[in-house]
């Protein structure tokens, strides 16, 4: 069994921005240039959209309008925390159906500061590539999550 990845942050932001600016505002901070199946494809994405609810799917928007199921949001809970099935689809041994899974806890600090953790789970069902899996999603958080995201909530 893998190690969770988990990646913890503050923001400086109050916890309801910082849990609407992740999930409401994601195609405003995730790097569509560079982590989205269709630069896999050579083209940056157009958009991400996230049907904001439980049982809500997370799908890019690409080049040429085409939609890719990025995941299922699991858990709704506003403004504390959310979970979802989650997996970029790459290679073509990344089958149909098979989703880590990713929780998001908002935790209130001070009036305009969130704690902010995310836990990526479940990356065996990646068979032979889990780890490398492992290493890139890992990768993948830091500039997304630790970065981009973190820029996001302090604008």
């Amino acid at each position: 069994m893998l190690e969770p990845i988990v990646k913890t942050i503050e923001v400086p932001c109050d916890q309801k921005k910082a849990f609407t600016v992740f999930l409401d505002e994601m195609a405003s901070w995730w790097p569509l240039d560079k982590f989205t199946t269709s630069m896999m494809k050579g083209a940056p994405a157009k958009s991400i959209t996230v049907d904001v609810r439980e049982g809500g799917k997370i799908i890019e928007v690409g080049s040429d309008d085409s939609e890719t199921l990025w995941g299922t949001i699991k858990t709704y809970d506003p403004y504390g925390f959310f979970s979802m099935d989650f997996h970029i689809p790459g290679p073509p041994a990344f089958e149909v159906g098979q989703f880590s899974h990713v929780e998001v806890k908002f935790t209130k600090l001070a009036d305009q500061q969130t704690q902010v953790e995310l836990t990526q789970t479940n990356l065996e069902v990646f068979g032979d590539m889990a780890e490398g899996v492992h290493g890139g999603y890992n990768f993948g958080w830091g500039l997304i999550f630790e970065q981009a995201y973190k820029e996001a909530c302090s604008s």
